[in-house]
């Protein structure tokens, strides 16, 4: 079972998880305008949840001109700075409107757990190298 789980697979596509964290940015929508939240939450997680997928597709086009780059420090640093970057935001926007703060995380939350679950699930269910 361990060997099964840790041996490598080829990187799936990224398209399917990218557009279901999509849709629940705008299924989000309609909840925070029934519900009476702040839409300018639901705007902060929208628009965090984009500038993390900008953010990952420019790293991810870093390695494309050069093979070993790739698989790199220079893209996980990358990777890693995209998450440094919006928590920075996140924060600057908690000090000053924590409501507002707090409906933007739980948008992108919703939108990057699906996203997540879903590429690990594709991930694994690939065939093994």
């Amino acid at each position: 079972m361990p060997t099964t789980t840790l041996s490598p697979r080829p990187m799936p596509e990224r398209r399917l998880p990218v557009v279901a964290g999509g849709a629940v940015v705008a299924l989000a929508l309609p909840i925070f305008l029934i519900a009476g939240w702040p839409v300018r939450g639901w705007a902060l997680g929208a628009v965090l949840w984009a500038a993390s997928q900008l953010l990952g597709l420019l790293f991810n086009r870093v390695g494309i001109g050069e093979p070993n780059l790739r698989g790199s420090g220079v893209v996980a640093f990358g990777m890693m700075a995209r998450g440094i970057l919006l928590m920075i935001v996140a924060v600057a926007v908690a000090t000053t409107n924590p409501t507002l703060a707090i409906s933007g995380a739980l948008v992108y939350a919703a939108a990057y757990s699906l996203e997540l679950g879903l590429s690990l699930t594709i991930y694994f269910s690939g065939e093994a190298k």
